[in-house]
């Protein structure tokens, strides 16, 4: 598959990440606990992919291949439950610009390590230049999303309270 659909598919999954946070908040507040939001909206998700996995006739995992490979391999299910978490939390006193902004900085500066390092799985991929620079935009990005109440903080030492 040529490359630009490939980025044209991650872009339509960026797409959906604030809809999730958003509508995963809105479960927290109506089910009482973020927690309760968390394990639905996984629910929901194993209630989705299961006919599509019956649809394509996905064979069944072998177990044994799970013999000898790395703990880390178990980390996306945590990443997933901490994520969604956060999301039901801070996605509502943040709003949605805000803490996306402070969610892809998180991404772009946990994805240099990882390429850095040849981490999880990843062909080691040396940062340069263009990628620091990209990066720090990220970073600047972040900081003029949070407005006033970030500078006042900045400027005051004092910790700034979420504002919408």
């Amino acid at each position: 598959m040529p490359s630009y659909l490939l980025l044209a598919a991650a872009l339509i999954a960026g797409l959906l990440v604030p809809l999730q946070a958003g509508a995963n908040a809105a479960l927290g507040r109506a089910l009482g606990h973020p927690l309760w939001a968390t394990l639905i909206s996984l629910a929901v998700s194993v209630v989705c992919v299961v006919p599509v996995m019956l649809a394509f006739r996905v064979s069944a995992p072998s177990i044994s291949g799970l013999a000898g490979q790395p703990r880390w391999i178990w980390i996306g299910g945590v990443a997933g439950v901490i994520y969604i978490t956060a999301a039901v939390l801070l996605a509502p006193k943040l709003g949605a610009a805000r803490f996306m902004t402070a969610v892809v900085a998180g991404q772009i500066l946990a994805s240099m390590a990882i390429d850095h390092y040849g981490l999880v799985g990843f062909e080691a991929k040396q940062i340069n230049l263009p990628r620091l620079t990209g990066a720090a935009f990220v970073v600047v990005g972040v900081l003029v999303m949070q407005g006033p109440g970030l500078w006042r903080m900045l400027q005051s030492g004092a910790p700034a309270p979420f504002q919408n």
